[in-house]
């Protein structure tokens, strides 16, 4: 089918347009265009203090060349370790003019997660915080580590900032780390300070070589490497660009409390800010009271975000002494958005929030609402230019009816090239260009799509087919429930049955009769959970999405547990 055929293309409003002439160049040539275009217009603002896109430019290339001093050759792997900071930034284009590639690492990891991803990755390089430097030595033996490059948060801060920083550290975290530049320790500073910015230019192949080791989140077996190549960054950047036609370039501010080491931050913040010239915020870590005092006083204007930083913000008790009303727009992903959650956000800031769609292993955006056009609510909107989607049955993998549900698939030039060192599994998932998502959903008769379930986290109750989402936004819209997650659990009759696992707002006093009672009202008797277990919070991944399976996996060992004890 032509690009021109697709159902949802009679939909898209004429600013946006069906197919766009991508460019094909590496990444990094967009900061380079960043510099010369905004020069000394500031380009990060941290905790107080701004860069403009000169100095970020500058220092890039200072860390590419000093890169290439220490014997760093094309294709080799440099993970970052960063929390949201400038030295992400610098560090991450740096590496890429270099002709790294690079692998996002989560400054979280255990030690455990940590080496398997060094190892699996084969980095040579690792860029990490000061705090950091412990665990990465505890590993460094195992791995093909050859260098570290160690930063701190304070190497950034405004003074008199910058001299406080050390002493919260070592209150915060019960530790100080003295790093000496020598060997194959190198201090980050120090790098800045003794390096030019004269680094050798690398010859890349934007279609065929990555930019990006990306690691999906394991929670089936082990993280696979997802290869991303500077096209599919490119590419999936400029249809953002396209979708959001009323900002304006070089004159937005955007709020970057998503982290970059996670595939959502790194494109819908930190590549599209760069490639727009848009101011970036910098936040390290989500704290809603933080993210609260940010916006009334930096005047954000774009917020990319995630359903549980909206949830966050609007549950705090000091919610209504901060303006908010300079955000104009939001793309939410990584897990469904609640209508309550949607309609109250829009309330508080006047600025429009849309729920979008995506994969690490398609750069990540595939499918969004429109920001300033009609949306569905409890849709994942409609695919972006040049992105094509279908419905596949799950018996016959042909094209599923309009309405039906099936897995969803996806194709176009933000999809990935494969995992890292696994054909296997690139195999199972990529079948002549389409993505495999392993995502239940319908289209509507207008091309409109719809998340039901990832296939793995489906309910088997009783014969019935059950979609944990579909219960989950039924009891988000109880007042009193704040967080909500829904798995299917082991029975010995059913097979599986349903358990919801519920945080309430402050102040609330849930109890099990009255959500069994609530859902009874709104869901299908089989639908109904059976079992409710309430928690204080619930685990999540960096960009806040609610780690259901690491509940499902949790309950497997108590019912493991429990039964050997009984045995005993």
């Amino acid at each position: 089918m032509d690009v021109e055929e697709k159902l949802w293309h009679a939909k898209y409003p004429g600013e946006i347009p069906t197919t766009i002439d991508y460019d094909e160049k590496p990444l990094h040539v967009f900061l380079e265009e960043a510099s010369k275009r905004y020069g000394e217009k500031k380009a990060l603002h941290f905790m107080g203090k701004e860069m403009s896109f000169s100095e970020l430019y500058s220092q890039a290339k200072r860390m590419a060349n000093y890169f290439q001093q220490l014997g760093l050759t094309k294709g080799d792997r440099v993970a970052i370790m960063l929390p949201n900071c400038p030295q992400a930034v610098v560090s991450y284009y740096g590496a890429l003019m270099a002709g790294a590639i690079v692998v996002q690492t989560n400054p979280l990891y255990t030690e455990r997660e940590l080496e398997y991803q060094l190892n699996d990755s084969a980095a040579t390089f690792i860029i990490c915080l000061d705090i950091l430097v412990p665990r990465v030595k505890n590993v460094k033996e195992n791995t093909s580590l050859k260098h570290m490059i160690v930063t701190g948060i304070k190497d950034y801060l405004p003074f008199p900032k910058n001299l406080i920083y050390p002493f919260i550290q070592k209150k915060q975290y019960n530790l100080v780390v003295k790093v000496e530049h020598r060997g194959d320790t190198h201090v980050w500073m120090k790098i800045l300070e003794q390096t030019t910015p004269n680094y050798q230019t690398v010859d890349v192949n934007p279609k065929e070589d990555l930019a990006l080791l990306q690691y999906t989140g394991g929670t089936t077996g082990f993280p696979k490497g997802v290869m991303l190549t500077h096209f599919n960054l490119v590419s999936n950047v400029q249809m953002c660009d396209a979708w959001l036609y009323k900002t304006k370039q070089g004159e937005e501010v955007v709020l970057g409390v998503l982290p970059f080491f996670h595939v959502y931050g790194m494109t819908t913040v930190m590549n599209m800010s760069i490639m727009a010239g848009q101011k970036m915020i910098l936040m390290p870590k989500f704290d809603a009271g933080d993210v609260l005092k940010t916006i009334h006083k930096q005047r954000p204007t774009l917020f990319p975000g995630a359903p549980t930083i909206y949830v966050g913000l609007l549950n705090h008790p000091d919610l209504e002494k901060y303006d908010l009303s300079s955000i104009e727009a939001c793309i939410s992903g990584s897990a469904p958005l609640p209508i309550e959650v949607q309609e109250q956000f829009e309330k508080v800031t006047g600025g429009r929030l849309v729920e979008g769609y995506g994969l690490t292993e398609s750069s990540p955006v595939t499918h969004a609402n429109f920001v300033w056009e009609k949306r569905i609510n409890g849709s994942i909107g409609i695919p972006w230019p040049d992105t094509d989607a279908k419905i596949l049955d799950m018996e016959t993998l042909e094209e599923a009816e309009i309405g039906e549900v099936g897995e969803v698939a996806v194709k176009g030039p933000q999809v990935m090239k494969g995992y890292w060192n696994n054909q296997e599994e690139t195999d199972n998932v990529l079948k002549d260009g389409w993505l495999f998502t392993g995502d239940m959903g319908y289209m509507d008769e207008n091309g409109y799509f719809y998340i039901v379930d990832r296939k793995k986290d489906m309910i088997i109750a009783g014969g019935y087919n059950i979609y944990p989402r579909e219960i989950e936004e039924v009891l988000y819209e109880h007042e009193g429930v704040l967080e909500v997650a829904v798995a299917g659990i082991p029975d010995p009759y059913r097979g599986e049955t349903v358990k919801a696992y519920v945080v309430a707002k402050n102040g609330y006093i849930l109890t099990e009769d009255e959500l069994n009672t609530y859902c009874r009202k709104h869901l299908a008797a089989y639908k109904v959970p059976r079992l409710y277990e309430f928690r204080d919070e619930l685990p999540k991944t960096a960009v806040g999405k609610i780690l259901r399976r690491q509940l499902v996996e949790s309950e497997k060992i108590e019912s493991k547990e429990l039964e050997e004890s009984n045995s005993n």
